[in-house]
């Protein structure tokens, strides 16, 4: 049974070079590619705004990588006077490695609903709050926190882009080398791997193709890493899909025994 990692670099090879080392067949297919965000550079400058007591959420790896490094080309460290948060363990134990500060999570679940209900994140009136994220993304965070009474703001430390692939060859191909099971780690990758496989074949304009490959895909065991994603899926159409603890690759190795 061959393994298809959907999740980019370098998580996605690393798990690649995990599940062969473990005797298992995986290769790996990025759906997108991380770069530095567009308001990088303005992160020293947000990051002062804030007073003591105001919070300060990662919320990715590549978030706390790119603000990391930003920083330290800005000469400045992260301040002890902010409360941090992360939006998983994997992340926050990402960000405390690199910073050495404390960071609270929810030890249940690694969504943004999970993260809300925090006790210390019930009451946040007229506190400030800057979301450290990727370019666009779900809006829950901010929108709760501000229906709280906090003032948000964001900083995009990261950026992600659309792999490019053609439609018809990604599909045959990854069929060709036997993919039964599918690694995916974000609804914006799923859906991407959706519409590659199901819209792009149909705008081929050959029906058996087409039907071919939407089995094949929905035929596929999907590992994802939250009930929210695994409830995507469903909708459409997977059928055979299991959820990982969390979606660092500790648990994604886990899932795939």
């Amino acid at each position: 049974m061959s393994i298809l990692i959907t999740r980019p670099a370098p998580a996605g090879e690393e798990l690649v070079n995990r599940l062969t080392a473990a005797g298992k067949t995986a290769f790996s297919a990025p759906l997108i590619s991380i770069h530095p965000g567009a308001d990088l550079p303005l992160l020293s400058h947000k990051l002062q705004r804030l007073t003591a007591g105001d919070f300060v959420f990662l919320l990715s790896k590549n978030a706390v990588h790119y603000a990391c490094e930003q920083l330290g080309q800005d000469s400045l460290s992260w301040s002890d006077r902010l409360s941090y948060y992360g939006i998983g363990k994997s992340t926050s134990q990402f960000f405390h490695q690199k910073t050495g500060k404390n960071i609270l999570w929810p030890e249940q679940g690694e969504t943004s609903e999970d993260l809300l209900q925090l006790p210390s994140l019930q009451q946040v009136e007229n506190k400030k709050v800057l979301l450290l994220r990727g370019n666009g993304g779900r809006e829950v965070i901010a929108s709760t926190l501000r229906a709280r009474g906090a003032e948000v703001d964001y900083c995009e430390c990261y950026a992600r882009r659309a792999v490019k692939y053609h439609s018809a060859e990604f599909s045959h191909y990854w069929q060709r080398c036997g993919i039964k099971t599918l690694v995916v780690t974000s609804g914006e990758m799923l859906r991407l791997l959706y519409n590659l496989v199901i819209e792009g074949d149909s705008a081929e304009g050959n029906a058996n193709d087409s039907s071919n490959s939407k089995a094949w895909l929905l035929n596929c065991r999907l590992i994802v890493v939250s009930e929210r994603l695994a409830s995507i899926a469903r909708t459409l159409g997977w059928q055979v899909i299991k959820v990982a603890k969390s979606a660092d690759n500790d648990a994604l190795m886990q899932a795939l025994e």
